[in-house]
Formats: C-alpha cells, structure tokens, sequence
C-alpha cells in the first residue's frame, strides 16, 4: 500500500514540474506585426477568415436573439383572451 502512495506522488510530482518537455515557438513578435499593420482591415478581422466567419455568426446571434426577446415582450404585453 506504502509503495502505491510513493509512486503516485512521483507522478503528480512529474506531471505538474516546471520543465516544458517541448520548446514552443514564441509568435508574439508575428502577430504584432500582424495587428499592427496599417492595411485599412479591422483589428478584430485581421486574424483572416476563422476572425470573420466569427464576427458573422456574433452578429447573427445577436439580432436573432434581440429579434427573440422584443417577440416574447410583445407576447407578454398582449396576453391571449381565454
């Protein structure tokens, strides 16, 4: 039982170290050329097509779900006679 313990601990301790067991490419200084470039693009659709295709689907939530509520409140301000 003693030695189950005494393993796990050295696994947690293995998985949570410091050391990176691969080394990660820093593209800090690409996208801040990127982002800063003055090419007349939107900053929030400078990130390409994955950039609009999510500002499009936002926008469309949103007015479907402005267009929802303003027909619940109707609904609600005009109750059904029984």
């Amino acid at each position: 039982m003693n030695r189950h313990i005494f393993a796990l601990q050295q696994v947690a301790r293995r998985s949570f170290s410091g050391s990176a067991r691969r080394q990660v490419e820093n593209k800090v200084p690409q996208k801040q050329k990127l982002f800063q470039e003055d090419n007349g693009v939107p900053v929030h659709l400078k990130g390409g097509s994955a950039d609009a295709l999510l500002y499009r689907s936002t926008m469309a939530l949103t007015i479907v779900g402005t267009g929802y509520v303003v027909y619940e409140l109707v609904k609600a301000a005009f109750p059904q006679k029984k």
